[in-house]
């Protein structure tokens, strides 16, 4: 049996659902950070989650085609009991509509025929009869969200999905989803070089007793501090398309994180650390989801929970990381589809 490590703090989501304050993003194991590792490297990196106390892994139906939900199935099926038990939570999603000549171009769907498809071929991949946290991936605003959560309700109903979640949408939207049923979780991109749900996106989560899980908490990896160029990521990478990373861009960004450094070294830690550490202390009901292939690293994430930093500390970055300290949009033009929907 697993030894598990209780210093994971667990947080209530919203809905009745809960998730380790460190979860794990398991998107990278199969496409757009370069050349993805062979699956069994993949396999003992989580393995290790477990023994640390990392409870949710979060995945989407078009993460490498499918292959991402079924690389969570095999690690699944090595742990039956901790599965069983709800030791392991997965959640996943629906609605970005790949082109199959094109590995980025896509579209959002949220028609009720395609929601319901997609349901049925992730439970079939991820050989499980219930999904725990299932998310719209994007939202397509010529489909009313009431008519998207509708048919998630009646999955719901159905027992094929445990609790409902949204992802990239804006406060009004969220409180009109909400208002259909209970949202127990919105997705989206936050670190302290994206800072956007600060504005009404976190209010209303607070509001409404809605769970916060930030994706990318570590700006794609530029607030480990390892990417001065874009030269050092391999080819194939996605970020040398991300505008952040480009340039001019990059080199304006790469400003910002002597600060961050400072207070890691003042701290004892490093700037990764620091980073999550500054995203758990926004809001009680929000979770990371920092993603890698390596168990230095996220035994390095995991360790972020021991930080609880001084206000001053706090007020450091947040003037630091000011929204318009930032340079470039957070993905390219095709990525932003469906995003604050």
């Amino acid at each position: 049996m697993t030894q598990h490590n209780t210093a994971m703090p667990v947080r209530e989501l919203g809905d009745g659902f809960s998730a380790s304050a460190i979860s794990f993003g398991a998107m990278g194991m199969s496409e757009f950070y370069g050349a993805s590792p062979d699956d069994e490297a993949c396999l003992k990196v989580l393995d290790h989650t477990l023994e640390l106390g990392v409870s949710m892994l979060d995945t989407a139906d078009m993460y490498g085609r499918g292959h991402n939900e079924r690389l969570i199935a095999k690690f699944i099926a090595r742990h039956p009991q901790e599965y069983a038990s709800g030791r392991i939570r997965i959640a996943t999603k629906f609605g970005i509509d790949r082109d199959p000549a094109d590995s980025y171009k896509r579209s959002i769907n949220n028609s009720p025929d395609y929601i319901r498809s997609a349901c049925d071929a992730s439970l079939k991949r991820l050989c499980v009869e219930r999904i725990d946290l299932y998310y719209a991936h994007r939202i397509n605003t010529d489909v009313d969200i009431a008519d998207t959560m509708g048919v998630l309700a009646d999955l719901k109903k159905q027992g094929k999905i445990a609790h409902i979640g949204l992802c990239e949408v804006s406060a009004a939207t969220l409180e009109k989803a909400h208002a259909v049923h209970p949202v127990a979780a919105l997705q989206s991109e936050y670190s302290l070089w994206t800072r956007e749900m600060e504005g009404s996106v976190l209010p209303a989560c607070s509001r409404l007793g809605i769970g916060f899980v930030a994706y990318s908490p570590l700006g794609r990896g530029f607030l480990t501090g390892k990417y001065a160029s874009v030269e050092q990521l391999e080819a194939g990478d996605f970020r040398r398309a991300n505008p952040r990373f480009q340039g001019e861009n990059l080199r304006n960004n790469a400003k910002l994180l002597p600060s961050l450094q400072a207070v890691a070294e003042k701290q004892g830690c490093t700037s990764a650390q620091i980073a999550l550490a500054w995203l758990l202390s926004r809001y009680e009901r929000l979770v990371v989801i920092p993603g890698t292939r390596s168990i230095g690293r996220l035994e390095e994430n995991c360790r972020a929970v021991q930080i609880t930093l001084p206000q001053e500390d706090i007020a450091l970055l947040d003037a630091a990381f000011a929204a318009e300290a930032v340079h470039g949009e957070r993905y390219p033009q095709e990525g932003m589809k469906g995003a604050n929907a």
